[in-house]
């Protein structure tokens, strides 16, 4: 299951990557020859995003390597750092975007060409598209730095919408609205950080062990009154690893019988919840008779 999560991750990653460099290559040519900084400055946060995608994609292959002697949890905390690290991509993004921004904007400039307008257009849709794609495929894996690459696509196509309006009010209002798109460069490094933050909290949660898995425990105790021989659930913890989850159980047994027949019954059990659910890569199962 974690090998399959794995493939699917690294395909979308590559989409990503081939994604993100073609519209940095198209805004920055767009934006040098049609006279509109915001567009430049678009095109920077869509190279960074170039890098992150690659980040991820390094993280997503150590993550999912397998557990040795030295990891004998595996290697999926890294995936979280590497969010950390995409993070830090769209800050540094940000606070360019912001600063050359104010500069632009004390200075005259000309009005951006109108053909600009339709360029934002195309990559505003083709965003939002590959967004909603790598958002689908990060639900599915439970992936947290694939979660960050589509909020990289989503703040794209808020970014480039932004600067759609800024642009348009330039081009429509005429003389002393040359500034509109420095502005909506401005604004759109705002909404960046704001999505970096959006991206940050729930990796810190997972390198925290977090409770965050609520429905997961549930399905969990639910499975687990099934299996023959189990009398109930008692402590249930559970915390994330890369696309692979660690679980924590205690079983309630009836007290009358051998350990034995109780180290069985766990057996069964463990196999039936990891059977039920790929994701979980290993349960640590405490016996407790019932009383």
């Amino acid at each position: 299951m974690v090998r399959t999560n794995r493939e699917k991750a690294i395909k979308t990653i590559y989409l990503s990557i081939l994604g993100n460099a073609l519209l940095a290559l198209a805004k920055a040519v767009t934006g040098i020859f049609g006279n509109s900084f915001a567009l430049i400055a678009d095109a920077i946060e869509s190279t960074t995003d170039v890098f992150a995608s690659i980040l991820v994609l390094l993280g997503l292959r150590y993550s999912t390597k397998p557990a040795d002697e030295n990891h004998p949890y595996g290697h999926g905390k890294a995936e979280p750092l590497v969010t950390f690290i995409v993070v830090g991509f769209l800050v540094v993004s940000a606070t360019i975007i912001a600063y050359q921004s104010i500069q632009n904007i004390q200075t005259t400039h000309e009005v951006p060409k109108g053909y600009t307008l339709i360029v934002l257009a195309i990559i505003v849709i083709v965003k939002e598209v590959f967004y909603r794609i790598v958002s689908k495929r990060s639900d599915e894996i439970q992936s947290t730095s694939l979660k960050a690459d589509a909020w990289h696509h989503r703040s794209d196509a808020i970014t480039s919408g932004m600067v759609f309006i800024g642009i348009s009010i330039a081009i429509f209002m005429g003389e002393g609205y040359e500034s509109a798109d420095d502005w909506a460069a401005l604004l759109a490094s705002g909404v960046i950080l704001f999505n970096a933050y959006l991206i940050f909290r729930p990796a810190l949660g997972e390198i925290m062990d977090e409770h965050l898995y609520d429905g997961l425990i549930l399905e969990i105790r639910k499975e687990a009154r099934m299996v023959d021989g189990v009398v109930g659930t008692e402590k249930c913890l559970v915390r994330k690893a890369g696309l692979s989850f660690h679980v924590d159980l205690h079983l309630i047994v009836n007290g009358d019988i051998s350990v034995r027949e109780g180290h069985e019954i766990a057996h069964r059990l463990k196999r039936v919840l990891q059977n039920k659910f790929p994701e979980i890569s290993d349960i640590l199962m405490h016996v407790e008779p019932d009383s």
